[in-house]
């Protein structure tokens, strides 16, 4: 038999299982697993995508030109320092293969996205979980925990799944509290639905310190998912790393035709919001109402707790048999909880009355 040399920490690392999208008996279900949009893409990003297919046979805009000129536009910022990618996924893995490896420390918050611990141990890296303090991002646990192996540490802000975010005051003391040599990756997918005045997406601490990297994704808010398409907010000297690890045409025609012009449709963005807005309040309340557990949330999804992790997965297996998919959170040390996205009204309703007959059992 023949024996590969596999790099270090490859055949360790679990991998990412993804919210489940169908129901093994072929009922059209209710999907609520994923964190999508519920709106769907634009008309106006939907017709772009469909011009695009005109031109299938040539190759990508490389450099993704126009389309990080649209992003620079629509947030003030300076394109040399936007990388675009194949979902902000990418990314993050480029930056974790550019700065960490064997013997290195990637720090991230307890209920981070899975892919955090993966891409570390995917490189050989020690992947170290810093426990939360209510479902929130510990600042000071971080920067205690910053050793000289430390290589990156990744926050998500808004979290994913708690729904918890730090204020921009907090993330700046956690910016300047690091040594030059440790990079700080902001992973700001949710930051489009975030209304609270303290909270930044970090563009400013970027343009501040060389090690902070701001990334951000066309999946949620602008329903691109099935687009893969992220980029990213960094400093020169990072950009120019990135650029030399990705690629030469790793985003997409359509993608980049369909990208610009949600950068341009900021009133399918708007109307996204305040869906969001209104079912946000009116969802958790209803979930209250049934005595569960809601930790209040800033994105576009919300965690239900249970009384423990055998009643959450009765609940869970109860909703996909009436044709509801939620996401179960053992995967994240949330085995009580269920993370529901914020759907459409008639379908959040539909989650409410399975749960009413569940509890009625």
């Amino acid at each position: 038999m023949t024996k590969f040399n596999i790099r270090p920490g490859i055949k360790d690392a679990p991998i990412y299982i993804p919210g489940e999208h169908e129901i093994i008996d072929g009922v059209k279900p209710i999907i609520l697993s994923a964190n999508e949009n519920p709106l769907g893409a634009g008309e106006k990003v939907i017709a772009s995508y469909k011009m695009a297919a005109d031109n299938l046979f040539r190759y990508p805009d490389g450099g993704a030109t126009k389309l990080r000129n649209a992003i620079a536009t629509r947030f003030n910022l300076n394109v040399d320092n936007i990388i675009c990618g194949a979902g902000s996924d990418e990314l993050l893995t480029f930056i974790t293969r550019i700065f960490a490896g064997v013997g290195d420390e990637i720090i991230y918050s307890q209920h981070g996205f899975l892919m955090y611990k993966i891409n570390a141990m995917q490189v050989g890296a020690t992947p170290i979980s810093i426990a939360e303090k209510n479902l929130t991002t510990d600042v000071d646990a971080i920067l205690n925990a910053i050793n000289d192996k430390t290589r990156i540490i990744f926050i998500a802000n808004p979290n994913n799944p708690t729904g918890s975010y730090i204020s921009n005051d907090e993330m700046t003391r956690l910016a300047n509290g690091l040594p030059d040599n440790v990079i700080l990756v902001i992973d700001a997918a949710y930051a489009e639905y975030v209304s609270n005045a303290d909270y930044e997406d970090g563009s400013k601490l970027v343009e501040n310190h060389d090690n902070i990297i701001m990334t951000r994704t066309f999946s949620k808010i602008f329903g691109l998912a099935s687009l893969r398409l992220g980029w990213c907010y960094c400093s020169p000297v990072i950009a120019d790393l990135i650029n030399r690890i990705r690629g030469p045409f790793n985003v997409n025609s359509s993608a980049q035709a369909a990208g610009i012009t949600a950068m341009e449709d900021t009133q399918h963005m708007e109307k996204s919001k305040k869906h969001n807005d209104y079912m946000l309040k009116k969802f958790s309340s209803e979930l209250k109402s049934l005595g569960l557990n809601v930790p209040q949330s800033v994105g576009n999804f919300l965690l239900a707790g249970f009384d423990d992790d055998k009643t959450a997965k009765q609940a869970y297996d109860y909703m996909l048999k009436n044709g509801i998919i939620a996401r179960a959170m053992g995967g994240y040390g949330l085995s009580e909880y269920i993370r529901f996205t914020i759907g459409l009204e008639e379908e959040c309703q539909k989650v409410i009355i399975v749960l009413q007959q569940f509890m009625k059992k």
